[in-house]
């Protein structure tokens, strides 16, 4: 008898029911979207964040004293200790290895640099003044299980834009910024020469007439003319030469500094919005010989899938005890991955590069707020749908109800009958809702993020228990007001 009625009911007012169904069904599509799109826009949005560069940096231990103002830490990074490459495939040892998405050392000198070595002559100042970074384009890291982990600054500085190629690891090669290509003229397949230069003390002199000498007889022939200023009138660049050499002979030359050479072959041009537009930067091994430092670099970047910090994450980990620990550790924050870090180096210090790391947490706990209240205001929508639907319900079928108490059945009978009818309301419309909420989940995880999120039955669970929620909430005061229907004045007329 029961479900007859509810039958009825369904059969005697469709259009009521089909209204109230639909915004249960809108509001639960809106909160399913939100839903699916709020659970998987954290690790979608650390994946695109990691474009933004590396948020830890490893230095060694034995560099500084910590100097940290407003969250900025202000240690240098140039001074003299260093770290050795060999402990690198530990990082992929640690709780979070997973979360360890790449990493890239590197190593960094002065040096001089030139197209060839007659402009090195010519040069007046002969102090190194361009910076040389040696690092990992794509390197193969072979880990302790086996496997073979591919990283470099290719992943870790995916903003920087070369065109041409990628030097490789194990090759004399390097590329260029394009602010030092355009200022030397240097192109894509040019050899260019670096020059190491190292202090000498206690200075050695030497005899520079062989030299001058030497100058002036091979380019004696030449037609080569250069001028000492704007003033001079031109000369032979031969007998130039030997003059310039010969004053400085004269005057007791001595050798302050040694010039180790370097030929490396560009195979690109290399821009980063950044310092490293006025840097060469070549392979790590390259670097670590020409600065007699095998096996080892100066600084790590290494970029990681981190949750935004909250408060305890900020928490310093020697004050928690080994409950709050185990708990801090267990969770990826960026602190917490530091810290493993620091386990497996030994003699680094791994800093939170505190820009990245926060902006990215500021954002996704935007983009998260927003898509809960999205969701909440959908959901409040949705009871007000549903609230006024059962409303007008209940008043046209006051006749109804009234000769059903008349005919012995209670308030609690009468509630139940028409509370059970708008569950099954709310298992139709969270249905219906649910399978739109995922078509437009969908729609825009592949506009905003490439990829759309997958179905989830916690989703579903969650979106039909908010819609019994949503309708019991909403149709709370029209029931209570139809279990208070006293019979005699309704069947009255009254």
């Amino acid at each position: 008898m029961f479900l007859r009625i509810v039958a009825d009911s369904f059969g005697r007012r469709p259009r009521h029911k089909l209204l109230t169904g639909a915004a249960l069904a809108l509001g639960m599509g809106v909160a399913t979207a939100a839903l699916s799109v709020s659970l998987d826009v954290g690790d979608r949005l650390a994946k695109e964040f990691r474009s933004l560069g590396a948020n830890l940096l490893v230095t060694p231990q034995a560099d500084s004293l910590p100097l940290e103002i407003g969250g900025v830490d202000y240690r240098p990074v140039n001074a003299g200790a260093y770290l050795p490459e060999a402990d690198l495939p530990k990082l992929k040892t640690i709780f979070w290895h997973n979360n360890i998405i790449a990493f890239a050392p590197m190593l960094e000198t002065q040096v001089l640099a030139e197209k060839d070595s007659m402009q090195v002559l010519l040069r007046n100042d002969l102090r190194p003044d361009i910076q040389l970074i040696g690092t990992w384009a794509q390197h193969g890291v072979q880990l302790s299980d086996g496997r073979n982990f591919t990283t470099g600054v290719e992943n870790t500085n995916s903003w920087w834009r070369v065109d041409g190629n990628w030097f490789h690891d194990d090759a004399d090669e390097c590329i260029v910024g394009k602010n030092l290509a355009g200022k030397k003229n240097i192109k894509i397949g040019d050899e260019i020469l670096v020059y190491k230069v190292t202090s000498i003390n206690p200075l050695i002199k030497v005899n520079l007439a062989p030299l001058a000498d030497v100058f002036d007889k091979v380019l004696s022939g030449s037609d080569l003319k250069i001028k000492a200023d704007s003033r001079s009138q031109e000369q032979p660049l031969g007998s130039y030469l030997r003059e310039r050499i010969s004053v400085q002979n004269e005057r007791g030359a001595k050798v302050d500094k040694m010039y180790f050479q370097h030929k490396l072959r560009v195979t690109g041009v290399l821009s980063s919005g950044g310092p490293e537009d006025d840097a060469i930067v070549a392979s790590l091994p390259v670097v670590q010989k020409m600065t007699e430092k095998p096996g080892q670099y100066r600084k790590l970047y290494v970029s990681a899938l981190t949750k935004p910090e909250d408060d305890f994450a900020r928490r310093d980990p020697k004050t928690m005890n080994p409950d709050e620990l185990e708990r801090w550790s267990c969770s990826p924050y960026v602190s917490s991955i530091a810290y493993s870090i620091r386990q497996v180096l030994p003699g680094a210090d791994v800093r939170v590069i505190r820009r990245v790391a926060e902006g990215e947490g500021q954002i996704l706990t935007r983009v998260q707020m927003l898509l809960w209240l999205v969701t909440g205001a959908a959901l409040l929508a949705a009871a007000l749908a549903v609230g006024a639907s059962a409303a007008a319900s209940v008043i046209e079928r006051r006749t109804e109800i009234g000769l059903m108490k008349a005919l012995g059945a209670g308030s609690g009978t009468v509630g139940f009958l028409l509370a059970a009818e708008q569950l099954l309301l709310a298992f139709v419309g969270g249905g219906v809702g649910y399978a739109l909420g995922i078509l437009l989940a969908r729609l825009l995880g592949e506009k905003i993020f490439g990829v759309a999120p997958e179905p989830s039955l916690i989703v579903f669970l969650v979106v039909v228990a908010l819609a019994a929620g949503v309708t019991i909430l909403g149709s709370a005061l029209p029931l209570r007001r139809a279990s208070r229907y006293e019979p005699a004045p309704i069947l009255r007329g009254e």
